[in-house]
């Protein structure tokens, strides 16, 4: 017995592709992947309401995450503090260039393209958009795929926090901006997960 693909679900987390009766029955919802018994459904729940949410919250915590300090180094002879953008200028002023132009990028640039291109797959969706459907796809594929990089900044400080620690003579601590910066990243990794990319090759509803 053959199906249509208009039949057939996908695992998200195991890719078991499982026949159903109907993709539109409610009795699917409640349907099973028989590999590792994570629910199907032949759409993710609230998912544009989901990436809304998250792209909001998101983007309410990212001007504290660039103006509040990220971390104090502290030594004998002065303390120090520094937000994203004054240790991208320390850097720069270090003539550690390359340092200076990675960090800039992974902290500030990408994390408001990751907004951006989020917030366009979104609103495309939610008019079922039929404009560049391929070229949104692979733009939802970049952005799930470089996620995890934009927390360069916050594997930088945690590992200054665990390797300098000489008592009085220097220490590095952690400051609000760091956590309102990781709470950025995490944010939007969520948002880009929450988001279902089949709704961007869904069809306009029929009128009437």
């Amino acid at each position: 017995m053959s199906f249509t693909p208009a039949q057939m679900l996908g695992c998200e987390y195991c890719g078991t592709v499982s026949a159903a009766p109907n993709a539109e029955d409610d009795h699917t919802l409640r349907l099973r992947c028989p590999h590792c018994g994570n629910r199907l459904h032949a759409r993710k729940p609230r998912s544009l309401q989901r990436t809304w949410a998250l792209l909001a919250a998101s983007v309410l915590l990212y001007v504290p995450a660039n103006l509040l300090p990220i971390m104090t180094t502290t030594n004998v002879f002065r303390s120090n503090t520094y937000t994203i953008a004054g240790g991208i200028g320390e850097l720069w002023t270090d003539k550690a260039y390359g340092l200076a132009a990675i960090v800039f990028v992974a902290s500030i640039i990408v994390p408001l393209l990751k907004i951006v291109a989020l917030a366009l797959l979104a609103w495309t969706a939610r008019r079922r958009s039929g404009w560049r459907r391929l070229e949104r796809a692979k733009l939802y594929r970049v952005v799930e795929t470089v996620g995890h990089w934009s927390m360069l900044d916050v594997y930088v400080v945690v590992l200054l926090v665990g390797m300098v620690r000489f008592g009085k003579l220097a220490s590095v601590q952690p400051e609000p901006g760091l956590i309102a910066f990781a709470a950025v990243v995490i944010l939007t990794m969520f948002a880009a997960r929450s988001f279902d990319p089949r709704l961007i090759w869904q069809e306009h509803a029929p009128r009437g």
